[in-house]
């Protein structure tokens, strides 16, 4: 009995060491062959229990460095001792020299019948030297490489055998590799490193001058003319993992709140914020001729500013020629050059004319155009989403939005994506408390589901991000009505001299964000607006004066959430739609929600690029969206 004891024991112990030696298994990535390198470098141990697996990962090489190696000698000088190799070197006779060096001493060997066993000579030294030049520096090529899936880099090692390092080594340069995880041979921030045994693919800087990341330490700003190529920067590519936790979240509040997702048109005739910045969309622009585009074809891309300024130059140019009785040519050629330029101002002005009669669209008939009537694209969804959320409940969407302002904001920009929730049987308590729990879920959720990011943006862009996501997360929103909000400004105009406002006129930016940072120092929820300050469908209150709209203002940011609840009485909202001189037609679909089954009902819109604004503290929009499109910029 005692021995099986003992044999069980024996074999218990081989099987936990057999387990111990098991290697844990990497995946790799879905729908390629590789491993992502954060698959490796967020474990806890960092990948140190991985050493000694063979892996195939792949990145872009950040910074990279070339280790030489001394070269080796030959088996032959290795054998022999270091005395006898340094006399057979020595061992060259000095006509061997002299013919070495001085040509002319060869011919005269050749002369005396020599030249032959000379010439032989000559040939096994020379191919000496041309065998001790042509021998390849062996070299080890450093790089660290990322593969945007999490902050940090992997360490590589590339042997110049396996790729010349003088392609490798270029900032921006793809490369797939079959390695070996392994610890590094000198200590440093890198726990582990891979030693490359095959190069799969390499995808080569063309030319280093003419790509844009080679300067280090781009600023943002500068980085909007490569939309393309500033994802493979470390800050844009924190950004963007960000924004993708942020979507994430989103969706993940509504799906745990039963909300339906419901996508809303992008091209509409409804104007759902009574906006005239809209962008109309339409087929009836008239496109030039084939004869009028060779004429301009010639001018492209220059300013009639421009001619015009190069005209009186070039006048003024031919009166001081006259002044001064210039040769006849160089009067001539003045002359011809004023006369060229005459005509390009002439053509300049005939195309800015033509261009200003196609802008003006009551000049256009929309019963010929693509949809036979005036299309926008669209400002918001919320109207489209009130007949979803008078059948099914609570939905919401989330998309882009268009306004076609003119002005420059490190707010706004044309394209806008947006998180718009409309809720059936639900009023404006109901809408300002689902806003503020959809506010805190997603900052909740960024701060934890991104700490290495979090990290990165709290040391290179605002140290106090973290702290701010956590008062959002953890603090009662200020709620104060429309009229206390005047009152609070107008208490603030000794500090604040420029904060002049009177009752009835919309808040600013600064009027909202100086609430937020300065007096309350935390979200704060305005609500009860006056009805001349907001959409025609907010729902009037009693007092006839103001309609139950709200915003809510978190610091350093401004107005995140906008939201209402909507006007269910037709006979309310048919009212307002004419005293704002709006088309009644267009609203027709609009007004037969409340002519059948009517609800009442609430919701908001969420400015999504501004919460990315919140998460991040970059102070401008531009550099928190992928391709950003703003007035007089369009660059992808």
């Amino acid at each position: 009995m005692a021995f099986k004891e003992e044999l069980s024991s024996a074999n218990m112990e081989t099987h936990q060491q057999e387990e111990s030696t098991v290697k844990p298994h990497i995946p790799n990535s879905n729908y390629s062959k590789r491993v992502v390198l954060k698959t490796l470098l967020d474990r806890e141990d960092g990948g140190l229990g991985l050493v000694g697996q063979k892996i195939v990962i792949g990145g872009w090489v950040k910074t990279a460095k070339e280790v030489r190696k001394n070269p080796p000698s030959s088996p032959e000088s290795d054998n022999e001792p270091k005395p006898e190799a340094q006399t057979e070197q020595k061992d060259v006779t000095c006509s061997e020299i002299l013919q070495n060096r001085m040509p002319i001493f060869r011919t005269f060997l050749k002369l005396f019948g020599v030249g032959h066993y000379q010439g032989q000579k000559e040939k096994e030294l020379t191919a000496g030297i041309v065998q001790r030049v042509q021998q390849p520096v062996l070299s080890t090529v450093v790089l660290q490489i990322t593969d945007g899936s999490c902050i940090a880099s992997l360490q590589v090692l590339v042997e110049s055998t396996l790729a010349p390092p003088g392609q490798i080594m270029l900032g921006g340069t793809c490369i797939l590799v079959e390695g070996v995880i392994q610890k590094p041979e000198t200590s440093g921030k890198h726990i582990i490193e891979i030693k490359a045994e095959k190069v799969l693919h390499l995808g080569v800087v063309k030319d280093q001058e003419k790509y844009p990341l080679s300067k280090k330490r781009l600023p943002l700003h500068s980085l909007r003319d490569w939309a393309h190529f500033r994802p493979r920067t470390t800050t844009v590519a924190s950004i963007t993992r960000i924004r993708h936790a942020l979507t994430h979240a989103t969706h993940n509040f509504f799906q745990q709140n039963g909300f339906l997702y419901v996508q809303v048109p992008v091209i509409t005739t409804a104007d759902s914020e009574g906006c005239t910045n809209k962008f109309h969309v339409t087929t009836l622009v008239s496109k030039p001729t084939h004869e009028s585009s060779n004429a301009f074809d010639e001018v492209s891309g220059v300013s009639l500013a421009s001619v015009k300024n190069a005209l009186k130059e070039k006048t003024n140019k031919l009166d001081e020629l006259r002044r001064t009785d210039s040769n006849r040519e160089a009067l001539l050629a003045a002359i011809q050059d004023l006369k060229k330029t005459n005509e390009l101002a002439s053509q300049l002005e005939a195309k800015e004319k033509k261009e200003k009669a196609n802008s003006k669209t009551d000049q256009l008939d929309f019963m010929n155009d693509y949809f036979s009537c005036q299309a926008f694209l669209t400002v918001s969804g919320r109207l489209h989403l009130e007949s979803y959320a008078c059948a099914l409940g609570n939905v919401y969407s989330f998309g882009p939005r268009f306004k076609a302002q003119t002005i420059h904001s490190t707010r706004h920009v044309s394209e806008m994506w947006m998180v718009e929730a409309e809720m059936a049987f639900s009023e404006l308590e109901e809408a300002m408390g689902c806003a503020t729990d959809l506010l805190k879920h997603i900052c909740k959720w960024v701060l934890e589901n991104c700490p290495n990011d979090m990290k990165f943006i709290l040391k290179r862009v605002d140290q106090s991000i973290v702290p701010r996501l956590q008062t959002v997360v953890s603090s009662y929103f200020e709620k104060i009505p429309y009229c206390k909000a005047i009152d609070v400004l107008k208490q603030a105009k000794e500090n604040k001299h420029d904060l002049n406002i009177e009752w009835g006129v919309p808040l600013t930016e600064e009027h909202e964000r100086y609430m937020a940072d300065e007096i309350y120092k935390k979200p704060v929820i305005i609500y009860d607006y006056p009805k001349e300050v907001k959409p025609f469908y907010v729902r009037q209150n009693d007092d006839g004066k103001t309609v139950a709209a709200f915003d809510i203002i978190v610091p350093k940011v401004g107005a995140v959430i906008r939201g209402s609840q909507n006007e269910e009485r037709l006979k309310m909202l048919s009212t307002r739609i004419q005293e704002l001189g709006l088309s009644s037609k267009q609203y027709e679909w609009y007004l037969d929600l409340r002519r059948h089954g009517t609800v009442k009902h609430g919701g908001f819109s969420l400015t999504f690029d501004l919460i990315v604004l919140l998460a991040t503290g970059i102070s401008d929009v531009r550099d928190v969206i992928p391709f950003p499109r703003s007035y007089g910029k369009l660059s992808n």
